[in-house]
């Protein structure tokens, strides 16, 4: 009887700590992305997305990218944009969410960043905030969208 109560009250201490960690499992794919981006692993970066429909809304031209393939066309609008602005050393750091909202298969996320870059070989910030849209699937969780908010460049300080 003993060892029963014993297994129970593990099996619930356990599922209670399952639980609470639920709202951080969507951060997963989100280290994975942002993590990708900064190593310049871009195989890493785009398996942190879902199958199917992507949006990604960000500050340069076009500032829209959306479909299966939405992620790729980001990546080559960054680079684009970032050799005719004489963008090097792009690196996003972030913080824990300041919101995670799970229900289910869906999930939206807020994050806090900072975006470092030379711009001509001078050091420049942008402080912002990433939110995400993820779906889970049978792979776990994976994201559906994302966008980029942030303030006007400014030299790091």
């Amino acid at each position: 009887m003993k060892r029963t109560a014993l297994v129970l009250l593990t099996g619930l201490l356990l599922s209670t700590l399952a639980a609470a960690a639920a709202p951080d499992e969507p951060m997963t794919p989100i280290r994975q992305f942002i993590d990708g981006f900064n190593n310049g692993d871009t195989k890493t970066a785009y398996a942190a997305y879902a199958n199917g429909n992507i949006i990604i809304i960000d500050e340069f031209a076009p500032h829209r990218w959306s479909g299966p393939d939405a992620a790729h066309k980001w990546a080559a609008g960054y680079d684009k944009h970032a050799t005719a602005a004489g963008v090097a050393d792009g690196h996003v750091s972030y913080k824990e969410p300041t919101r995670v909202e799970a229900d289910g298969s869906f999930a939206y996320v807020v994050i806090p960043t900072l975006y470092t870059y030379k711009e001509h070989g001078k050091a420049m910030a942008e402080e912002g905030q990433m939110t995400y849209a993820l779906r889970k699937g049978a792979s776990g969780w994976k994201i559906a969208g994302w966008t980029w908010t942030g303030v006007k460049p400014h030299a790091a300080t």
